[in-house]
């Protein structure tokens, strides 16, 4: 069962495993730029303060080398004029500093110190220190982008299982929800795990026995009161049919009747609302069939029989069916009343008002027929057509017709049975 629900859960490009990998992927980018970043200005301070102390350890044997020979030695310039104003101003008497000029490429680092009112200074090519940040910055490019990599794929893995997790057990509360109580979301969920995905697949199981548990109970209440009134019922019938002709008689029989009529309707919807209803299967031609019982029920349906099928199907309920919609044709609709056949698909079409938007939309409401033109009624006669067609597992459709009128379509091709040639 759950490799089947599975099959059926589309992907979505706006679903929770694209969300949690795209969060995944634009955090892991922020780290990676921040730390790439940290790391850069970390190792170029470092690499600056090295070549700093280099120049000025330059510095220190070049001062001593002038004090003793009172010459500049060891690649020093008394008095540079090409000295950096930003490093000539930053020397005070008897003080040193070092300064990086970053405007040449590569760049270069000074040293200079301020001796008997002269200016004595190093430099020195900062060229393997470029080199280094170059290939640093090639490496952080492509670890950042390892990370952002790996870091979207776990993301990709993360979501897919929660996503899954989630579809799955929307897809088996969806099924629940159309009337198969034998799925239980926890069963479909799967996984021994208990995170918010179990919670919520076992709070919807809890929901669903709930309502289930209800339905019931209110089904039993409607069968045991429908099935109570059954027989004071029926002697009412028959008691009205032994009262003296005449308009008063009339009238009492024929509301007794409609009674008796609204007491069996009840009983076999009550009945439909379980889900111990079974089809009991028979092979027969279908077109034949629709002819030959709408012809014996005089309902005076206009009947077309454009392809002949063989269909595996329970012909009690099929005709129930049928009949309800017939029925229901004649009296909210107006004639022609047109029954085709065509192949396992049969329409019943009249040319009234056409059904209601509501009834369109979420399908038949019991005691309610949802538009005054379309007559009075209980609501119950296409209500029992769509629970023997839920029995039979045949779709019914309800549809206006483009040209007028009201269109149910009742759809067998799952019991069509193959004729070879």
């Amino acid at each position: 069962m759950l490799r089947r629900l599975t099959r059926r859960l589309p992907a979505r490009s706006g679903s929770l495993r694209w969300k949690v990998s795209t969060a995944i992927a634009v955090v892991s980018f922020l780290i990676a730029l921040a730390l790439s970043l940290l790391l850069h200005s970390a190792t170029h301070r470092a690499l600056d303060d090295n070549v700093r102390s280099t120049q000025d350890d330059s510095l220190t044997y070049a001062i001593r080398l002038y004090m003793v020979t009172g010459q500049p030695g060891l690649h020093a310039t008394l008095d540079d004029p090409e000295l950096p104003h930003e490093l000539r101003q930053a020397i005070r008497p008897g003080k040193r500093a070092t300064y990086i000029d970053n405007s040449q490429s590569p760049p270069v680092a000074w040293a200079a110190a301020d001796i008997d009112g002269h200016t004595l200074s190093t430099e020195g090519v900062m060229t393997n220190t470029q080199d280094i940040l170059g290939d640093l910055d090639t490496y952080l490019v492509g670890g950042s982008a390892a990370l952002v990599l790996t870091g979207t794929g776990l993301g990709l893995f993360i979501g897919e299982r929660l996503s899954r997790r989630l579809r799955v057990a929307a897809d088996a509360a969806r099924t629940v929800a159309a009337g198969d109580h034998s799925i239980r979301v926890r069963d479909a969920v799967g996984g021994t795990a208990r995170d918010e995905t179990t919670d919520l697949a076992n709070a919807i199981d809890s929901m669903s026995e709930a309502l289930r548990e209800r339905l019931e109970a209110e089904r039993r209440v409607t069968a045991d009161i429908a099935h109570e009134l059954r027989t004071p019922v029926t002697g009412l019938v028959t008691a009205a049919e032994l009262l003296p002709p005449g308009r008063p008689s009339e009238l009492v029989q024929d509301r007794a009747k409609v009674l008796r009529t609204l007491i069996e309707d009840v009983l076999e919807v009550a009945r439909l609302d379980g889900t111990y209803e079974q089809p009991v299967l028979s092979e027969f031609s279908l077109g034949e069939f629709v002819e030959s019982r709408l012809a014996a029920s005089h309902s005076g349906a206009k009947i077309e029989v454009r392809d002949e099928a063989r269909v595996l199907t329970d012909p009690r309920r099929l005709e129930r069916i049928i009949g309800n919609l017939v029925n229901n044709a004649r009296k909210h609709g107006r004639p022609p009343i047109e029954v085709t056949v065509d192949g396992p698909v049969v329409r019943v079409r009249d040319h009234g008002p056409g059904f209601p938007d509501v009834l369109i939309a979420e399908g038949p409401q019991r005691f309610r027929t949802g538009r005054a033109e379309r007559g009075i009624g209980h609501g119950l006669g296409l209500t029992i057509a769509v629970g023997q067609a839920r029995v039979l597992e045949a779709p019914l459709v309800f549809r206006n017709h483009p040209d007028g009128g009201a269109l149910a379509i009742l759809d067998l091709r799952h019991a069509r049975v193959d004729v070879p040639e």
